[in-house]
């Protein structure tokens, strides 16, 4: 997004990033994305713990924004924050408002097996995701997209989508229009309960779970009390009692509450990611094994 603005030719006077993340193993402090492209630019960054401070607030009015440009940001932005630029603020989110407003768009799009999702570009008001909507970006979610596609694929989209609204609004050409009451959804935020595989659920569900949690945090089952985490996996016109297992055509076979998932990659705590047949050579699968 960053860096679709400055291609663009757009002054970008000021980052506002979150503050560095212990990551790693030794639990060292790790730079954001946006934190290193805009010091290898030589733009200002400043990464705040909260925004809700006058010297946070006087940082920004200082540099005399013409709008305030927000991406999975993260920290409420305060009234006078969000009118500290002459256009305000735009937030570039991942769905087609009002649909999935809040913190996790791309994955509950996943989960609900949405036919499609996009970019909306939303003049921010003091409501979650609840401004006026100046433009939107549309595009189809493919039987393959997993989480870090579809985000690779909405960035994408994101970076031509704010480019195109603030030339309209620099042209006077952009209009606003109110979000309708009808569809509003709502994109909680991920519990890790909702990463677990149950069993007496239909495969096509599971299988979106799957893909909604791929590349992170990634779904799970426990098999034989251990977390096993599941990476890929196809829906199989099969029956069974849920969560029983069988071996077929070198994959993991799980019967769930509707046909059944044919686990094709898989990983165990501590290993690493592993065909379904690498799995079975270093763990055969013991009479009666069945996932919890």
């Amino acid at each position: 997004m960053l860096a679709g603005l400055v291609d663009a030719g757009h002054e970008v006077a000021l980052v506002l990033t979150q503050p560095d993340r212990p990551a790693g193993r030794g639990l060292r402090p790790l730079e954001s994305a946006v934190k290193r492209f805009a010091a290898a630019r030589a733009i200002p960054v400043v990464q705040p713990r909260s925004l809700k401070g006058a010297p946070e607030l006087e940082k920004v009015r200082a540099v005399r924004p013409d709008a305030l440009v927000v991406a999975a940001y993260g920290l409420l932005l305060p009234p006078p924050l969000l009118e500290a630029g002459r256009h305000g603020a735009l937030n570039v989110h991942a769905s087609l408002l009002p649909r999935w407003r809040g913190a996790a768009p791309i994955q509950r799009a996943l989960l609900a097996g949405d036919a499609e999702t996009g970019i909306s570009i939303m003049q921010m008001d003091a409501g979650l995701d609840t401004g006026a909507v100046l433009l939107q970006r549309r595009i189809p979610i493919g039987p393959d997209d997993d989480a870090g596609t579809l985000h690779d694929k909405l960035a994408a989209l994101g970076a031509n989508a704010i480019v195109a609204a603030l030339a309209d609004l620099a042209a006077g050409r952009a209009r606003a229009s109110p979000q309708p009451e009808a569809g509003v959804t709502y994109a909680a935020k991920i519990d890790k309960a909702e990463t677990r595989l149950a069993w007496a659920r239909p495969a096509l569900e599971l299988e979106r779970v799957v893909r909604a949690f791929r590349p992170a945090p990634g779904a799970f089952a426990v098999l034989d009390g251990e977390p096993v985490k599941i990476w890929r996996a196809e829906v199989l016109d099969a029956e069974g009692e849920p969560g029983t297992l069988r071996v077929f055509d070198g994959k993991l076979v799980v019967a769930c509450g509707e046909q059944a998932l044919a686990i094709a990659q898989l990983q165990r705590a501590g290993g690493r990611a592993l065909s379904a047949a690498e799995f079975l050579r270093g763990r055969p699968l013991s009479p009666g094994a069945r996932f919890a």
